[in-house]
């Protein structure tokens, strides 16, 4: 490791002062008791002493604390620091303090942040093993049941493939959200930018969900004060695929006889803010952080019974990410939440 060295003469030029002052009012103190008082022997005296105590000190103690300060420089060296590869060696304590302090409380946030990737991490290999082995399970029992005899029942046959079927449609669905999340994450997917009007966009996927509202009596809305085309510059497909995530939570979550309701408003005047915002259950403070983490449910239970793959909304704030703009979340519990996101307007 090639460091170079800092010197500091703050202590040896302190401590040559008061060695100087004390050995010469020692001196001029014997001179008045025992000789003849001189002040040009006194100056001498005085100019000598301090050129050899600083000296002195400034050879001793640089080596003595160099020694000792290189060893630590040295030890923290070996845990991959490279502010303090990059910087010289000081011999200033105040100086190296800060930097040691500085050097501990990094390392502290680092291995905290560590610790909280750990944790995500067992946290997410047990939900994706959990999500797979649900309908794995699922599809490996009717199909047991069929080899073992069910076979001959062609009616049982034929509700027992659907079944499985099912199942692996199911699969299918998660790891094309994985994998898309995974694109997403490295950069991969490259988005493709289109001017279309945002109006019509949310009129089709209405349209598309409007079956799954009806099966709870979720009325969707719509304002019809959007006469008028509202076009927007951003990959259509995406962002389709964001608003309709965004709507089926909200039909998942929603009460029966409720409503979700979409409207578009103007952020400032190259931006608009589409919401979406339900009467549904809501969300509790502490959970909302963690709401566009991968397979993060509040209601686990309740959430697998609805379906999907738990990729939804992570999937949504990597598109509205990967697009540069953001995503907003405002819930009340029992009362209902709002998601909204940000896209560019075209003038």
């Amino acid at each position: 490791m090639s460091l170079n060295f800092k010197k500091t003469y703050t202590f040896a030029v302190i401590s040559t002062l008061y060695i100087t002052l004390f050995s010469t009012a020692l001196v001029v103190g014997l001179l008045f008791l025992f000789a003849t008082f001189s002040w040009q022997f006194a100056v001498a005296f005085a100019f000598s002493i301090a050129f050899f105590s600083f000296f002195v000190l400034q050879y001793r103690v640089e080596h003595f604390i160099y020694r000792r300060v290189k060893k630590i420089y040295d030890d923290v060296s070996l845990l991959d620091s490279s502010t303090l590869r990059t910087q010289s060696i000081t011999t200033d304590m105040a100086t190296l303090t800060r930097e040691v302090k500085k050097f501990a409380t990094d390392k502290k946030l680092e291995i905290e942040n560590l610790k909280v990737r750990e944790e995500y991490r067992r946290e997410f290999m047990g939900n994706v093993s959990h999500e797979l082995k649900t309908p794995l399970f699922t599809v490996q029992g009717y199909l047991s049941t069929l080899l073992d005899g069910a076979m001959k029942d062609k009616d049982l046959r034929k509700k027992y493939l659907e079944r499985a079927e099912k199942g692996v449609e199911r699969l299918i669905y998660i790891v094309e959200d994985l994998d898309m999340i995974s694109k997403l994450e490295m950069g991969q997917l490259n988005l493709e930018y289109s001017e279309f009007n945002i109006v019509e966009l949310i009129q089709n996927v209405f349209d598309l969900l409007e079956m799954n509202a009806d099966k709870k009596n979720i009325i969707l809305m719509f304002d019809r004060k959007y006469n008028k085309a509202i076009n927007v510059i951003a990959d259509q497909e995406k962002i389709q695929q964001s608003i309709t995530n965004l709507v089926i939570n909200s039909i998942k979550y929603g009460k029966e006889n409720g409503t979700t309701e979409v409207a578009i408003e103007d952020l400032v005047e190259n931006k608009i803010i589409v919401r979406v915002k339900d009467n549904g259950e809501g969300i509790e403070q502490q959970f909302i952080p963690r709401l566009f983490e991968r397979f993060f449910r509040v209601d686990k239970s309740g959430a697998r019974s609805e379906g999907g793959s738990g990729l939804g909304l992570s999937i949504v704030k990597h598109i509205i990410e990967g697009h540069n703009e953001k995503i907003y979340v405002e819930s009340e519990f029992s009362k209902g939440s709002e998601f909204s996101f940000t896209l560019e307007k075209v003038k």
